[in-house]
């Protein structure tokens, strides 16, 4: 399953499936709701029987209905070159994939990942420098994902990390050295303490990309996320730089102000 992937095509041997795209073979292809309509009633003229509803099991329990809530959380501890121990989540159903394109558990995937990141920074400080600015950022996630550790995987260890709420910063850095993760909420609090630096109209618009930020991740601090940003807040980007200035200007705060979101005393 990936991102904008939607569809799959069956192939057998007796070539069967040359005649799926002939519609004098089985008509024009339904609508997927329709079909499975047509499907159900084919199915109980035969049989006899009502079909119930179905619900399809959880991806993550393999329940149906889901029982996530109900089933113990069992946490599994690594311990890694470091002499310290990562503890996650053990969902079996979460599946990671190695550089070479092969299935792996979630412990081969975090030896993998501790093993490659000393190749992309030495030292927490050089990754929360990296991280502090979108162009280095984004430049060490490129990295990463030519290294088979593409920002979707990442994104998947973080909820068996139990820090959905948190950082991809706090995995990285959790992963590399044993730091606490801390939640964005927490991030945003210490950063609006320098909001004083700024005047009320900057003011104003960084409290409203704190809170995307809390509220969706890192992504919103993406330098390309500046126009619809201010859009979202201001309707028009006219309307914006009346309020804020040249867009050069408000590209310098955006970014200026992000590294109070990874200070040193937060990260610890």
């Amino acid at each position: 399953m990936f991102d904008n992937k939607d569809y799959f095509t069956i192939y057998d041997f007796v070539k069967a499936h040359y005649h799926f795209n002939d519609p004098e073979w089985d008509g024009e292809p339904l609508e997927p709701e329709k079909s499975q309509l047509i499907y159900k009633q084919k199915k109980e003229e035969f049989t006899g029987v009502s079909e119930k509803p179905f619900d399809e099991p959880c991806r993550i329990c393999g329940y149906s209905p889901c029982r996530c809530d109900k089933l113990p959380k069992q946490m599994i501890k690594v311990q890694l070159a470091d002499g310290k121990e990562r503890e996650f989540q053990n969902i079996v159903s979460t599946t990671f994939w190695s550089p070479d394109g092969k299935p792996i558990s979630a412990e081969q995937f975090l030896r993998s990942l501790f093993g490659t990141l000393p190749e992309l920074f030495n030292s927490e400080d050089e990754l929360r420098a990296i991280w502090s600015k979108p162009d280095t950022r984004k430049k060490l996630l490129a990295e990463l994902s030519e290294k088979g550790f593409a920002k979707q995987q990442l994104r998947e260890f973080q909820k068996i990390l139990n820090a959905e709420k948190s950082d991809l910063y706090d995995v990285l850095a959790y992963i590399a050295f044993h730091s606490k993760m801390v939640e964005r909420e927490n991030r945003a609090a210490i950063a609006r303490i320098y909001l004083k630096n700024y005047d009320p109209k900057q003011q104003e618009f960084l409290n409203f990309v704190l809170k995307q930020y809390v509220k969706q991740g890192v992504d919103e601090l993406d330098d390309t996320k500046i126009g619809d940003l201010l859009l979202l807040k201001y309707h028009a980007i006219a309307d914006a730089k009346k309020e804020l200035g040249k867009i050069e200007t408000i590209r310098n705060t955006f970014i200026g102000f992000q590294s109070y979101l990874y200070e040193n005393r937060i990260a610890i």
